[in-house]
């Protein structure tokens, strides 16, 4: 049996980058002021952490070129 790997931050970020859109469509189309609140903020979470790991992948890309060279 084989596992896959886990995911880079690579393709972690473009799950957040997802969760970010779906969760803003989501805020525009509820008609409840405080269900619209919850999703914004999910959206913004799902923006935050995907911001986040784009910096992991590009540290992690930085790191490789130096050792390689």
């Amino acid at each position: 049996m084989t596992t896959d790997p886990p995911p880079g931050p690579g393709e972690l970020a473009a799950e957040q980058d997802e969760r970010a859109w779906e969760e803003a469509r989501a805020a525009r189309e509820t008609p409840q002021e405080a269900e619209a609140r919850a999703h914004l903020r999910r959206s913004e979470k799902a923006a935050y952490l995907r911001d986040k790991l784009e910096e992991a992948e590009q540290a992690d890309a930085e790191a490789a070129a130096e050792a390689d060279g």
